[in-house]
């Protein structure tokens, strides 16, 4: 067995290890991290695949971004564990069998693409950086692909934005357009007044005290 084979095996263990544990972890914050770990050892897989882009990809998008929303999201809210985890030994033993069902059609899947031989065109491609052959093939082969899911992407997240905004009444906020259309005379009202000058009150002397 050389090295990388042996690496493979030591980051395939911890990534089902901690995949394991994501699912069975009591604390949602500590599913969180092994998520985490899980993503990190996959890009080591990637990396022993020589699929370089794809595995700092996974780092820089997941772990780095994603994860760490989902981390404070997690530690921000007030979650109760005990009723999200009502009936989940019920549904374990479906939520398993449809588990391995997926595993296994993967494996099937996967496995006979690694059978078929690879066609003349891609010979060349192996002397080809990964980045740059993930690029040609991207915006040469799957360039309608990509821009059909960029266009659901845009779609998703005007759908999202749309659905979840909410006027509220007790929110003071500006509107730009009102604010452009404003005139001088609805700001600023000159009014001219006279000056009215108020006699000022003279207090009583001592004298006239006396006097009275």
């Amino acid at each position: 067995m050389d090295t990388t084979t042996a690496l493979f095996y030591v980051f395939s263990a911890v990534l089902l290890f901690a995949s394991f544990r994501v699912i069975t972890a009591r604390s949602p914050v500590h599913s969180a991290l092994y998520l985490v770990l899980a993503f990190f050892n996959a890009s080591c897989v990637w990396m022993l695949l020589h699929a370089e882009f794809l595995a700092i990809a996974l780092v820089l998008v997941y772990v780095g971004a994603v994860m760490v929303l989902f981390l404070f999201v997690v530690m921000m809210l007030d979650i109760n564990i005990d009723l999200l985890r009502q009936g989940f030994w019920k549904h374990f033993p479906v939520a398993g069998v449809v588990g391995a069902i997926i595993a296994l059609e993967m494996a099937w899947v996967l496995q006979r693409g690694f059978d078929v031989a690879a066609p003349k065109a891609m010979e060349g491609a192996a002397q080809m950086p990964n980045t740059k052959m993930l690029g040609v093939e991207i915006y040469s082969t799957y360039v309608y692909p990509l821009q059909i899911a960029a266009v659901l992407l845009l779609v998703g997240i005007i759908a999202a934005i749309a659905l979840t905004l909410r006027r509220r009444k007790d929110v003071k906020g500006q509107d730009p357009a009102q604010q452009v259309r404003a005139r001088k005379a609805d700001r600023v009202r000159i009014v001219k007044m006279a000056p009215v000058v108020e006699q000022p009150s003279v207090a009583p002397t001592d004298a006239s005290k006396g006097q009275a």
